[in-house]
């Protein structure tokens, strides 16, 4: 092999060390361009979409979604709800233990992300068959505070939003997340986490986890059965959007 152009041919070593060297370089001005092109300063970005799986998947799970977003440390999607506290927009403090007995979805949005803006009208949907679901909407939104009241106001959003414009990203970590937008968590009654949906959450998706919560509150389920059967459900239902998406694609 000939060396590369103006290294002599008796150094190898040294054109091997150089090339190394620029490919390093390359790679860390990438990293750092990617970083900077993040859609706001917190480095907060649009999730591609997957679902994530609770228990003993959760770690191969997240050590995937860490990888993908170049996070040098893995975190563990919790087995229970966290405990921490955040300002809602009625002017109170509140923890997700304010809502304890009760099934919840813990939606991850924010003003900016279009998916997350979507999914606003299935989540009120949600919310007023509450009565038949037996399950609360909580919103932490990962914004400024002011846009977050005119944007929930506008709307007329019919359940309760936490505001995370200081101690939402704490809040992303406690739930083993990295700064991706929009994401899901469903828990049942007794505060245990059944899934967590990556992306933007589709009709189909929050009925079939939604069937699952209810028959794991009426004791039909195990917990461990009813988080392998919501997995390879939403898998089934992901594929067959992909394939549906490649079909009607020029």
């Amino acid at each position: 092999m000939s060396a590369p152009s103006g290294v002599k041919g008796g150094r190898p070593a040294a054109a091997g060390a150089l090339l190394a060297g620029i490919l390093l370089l390359s790679g860390l001005i990438g990293f750092v361009a990617y970083r900077l092109a993040a859609p706001t300063p917190s480095g907060l970005r649009v999730a591609p979409g997957y679902s994530a799986p609770i228990g003993k998947a959760a770690a191969t799970a997240a050590a995937a979604q860490a990888a993908a977003a170049q996070s040098p440390t893995p975190r563990k999607i919790p087995e229970t709800l966290p405990d921490f506290r955040l300002p809602g927009l009625d002017g109170r403090t509140h923890g997700l233990s304010d809502w304890k007995g009760q099934p919840l979805l813990i939606n991850f949005w924010a003003t900016w992300c279009e998916p997350c803006r979507r999914e606003i009208p299935l989540l009120e949907a949600i919310r007023r068959e509450s009565t038949k679901n037996r399950i609360e909407i909580v919103g932490i939104a990962l914004d400024h505070r002011d846009a977050v009241r005119e944007f929930a106001q506008k709307l007329g959003m019919n359940y309760p939003v936490l505001v995370g414009e200081t101690g939402g990203l704490e809040a992303v970590e406690a739930f083993g997340m990295d700064t991706v937008l929009p994401f899901s968590v469903f828990a049942d009654a007794r505060g245990d986490v059944v899934t967590l949906k990556v992306g933007e959450l589709h009709q189909d998706e929050a009925r079939l986890i939604l069937d699952h919560l209810r028959d794991l509150d009426q004791g039909r389920l195990t917990l461990a059965a009813a988080r392998t059967q919501i997995a390879s459900g939403i898998q089934r239902l992901e594929s067959a959007r992909a394939v549906a998406k490649a079909a009607a694609t020029p």
